[in-house]
């Protein structure tokens, strides 16, 4: 046990400074998208569930993509107008992703809210992904299927705050907005209308797949609690920590000996002064 408490000290600090700046630096990210892109609403609550069929019949929940990133819309898939430019902006986003290395980690979901016929809605998205080269290696379209009965998107979107008001015919009102939910369910964001840039969806989306990401640690009120939640992610820390508050102890111990003898060292020191040093003290 020869290293020197300073050292020791200084390994320690670093180790944890380290730890606060990966945590922060995070933060900050996520700060500085929030003033740069107008469009973006931060949020943090629970997404609503839904159980909802593809043009095939299968059926999708939201829970079965927890452990993924989800960027979700809805659209009216008869629309002529801002749904297809929606898709277009979320086509572009999916490249991105894709060209990241993060398509495994994250499931692109597209809910129709039509309410006519239920087949000829089936048979509108079943080529819908094809028509807006929509990728399906993550990217599933949904609706109330052939099973349900017309408006199961419709009522799902209203769980989510949107209405689309049925007009007349083949035309709905609705406001375009785009929901991303991290890999808990917990709906982080809303991008609302076909403005914001499609490189600060991704990056908010890389954000939350970033290993330190926590709510937690965002909301954090003290200093301390900010630590321990930045430092139970980072396992380099955590492997210095261990041994490092032992070494602590050690050294305290070790330090108290010292004083210790040094104490009892003095008296004799004092009796082993020579004669002529003693006599000019004690004059």
């Amino acid at each position: 046990m020869n290293i020197p408490f300073s050292i020791f000290l200084g390994s320690l600090l670093c180790a944890m400074t380290a730890s606060l700046a990966a945590a922060h630096s995070m933060q900050d990210a996520m700060n500085e998208l929030r003033h740069s892109e107008p469009y973006l609403q931060p949020v943090h609550q629970v997404a609503p569930e839904f159980a909802l069929e593809d043009a095939w019949d299968r059926q999708h929940r939201l829970a079965d993509y927890r452990g993924k990133v989800v960027v979700m819309n809805f659209i009216y898939a008869r629309c002529k107008e801002a749904c297809p430019l929606h898709s277009v902006l979320l086509a572009k986003i999916q490249q991105q992703i894709k060209a990241a290395a993060m398509q495994d980690q994250v499931q692109f979901v597209t809910i129709a809210t039509d309410i006519e016929d239920a087949a000829s809605t089936v048979a509108i998205m079943r080529n819908y992904g094809q028509t807006y080269n929509l990728d399906p290696e993550n990217w599933v379209l949904l609706s109330g299927g052939s099973n349900n009965a017309p408006g199961a998107g419709i009522k799902a979107a209203k769980t989510y705050g949107l209405d689309f008001v049925v007009v007349s015919g083949e035309e709905q009102m609705h406001g375009v907005v785009t929901h991303v939910i991290d890999q808990q369910g917990i709906m982080k964001a809303r991008f609302h209308g076909l403005r914001f840039k499609p490189e600060h969806l991704t990056t908010f989306v890389s954000n939350l797949l970033r290993p330190e990401h926590d709510e937690a640690l965002a909301n954090a009120g003290s200093t301390p609690h900010r630590w321990w939640e930045a430092w139970k992610h980072q396992w380099l820390t955590g492997l210095l920590l261990i041994p490092g508050l032992a070494l602590l102890v050690l050294s305290g111990i070790r330090l108290k000996r010292l004083k210790a003898r040094r104490g009892a060292d003095a008296p004799a020191l004092v009796n082993a002064m020579p004669d002529a040093v003693s006599s000019r003290l004690d004059s």
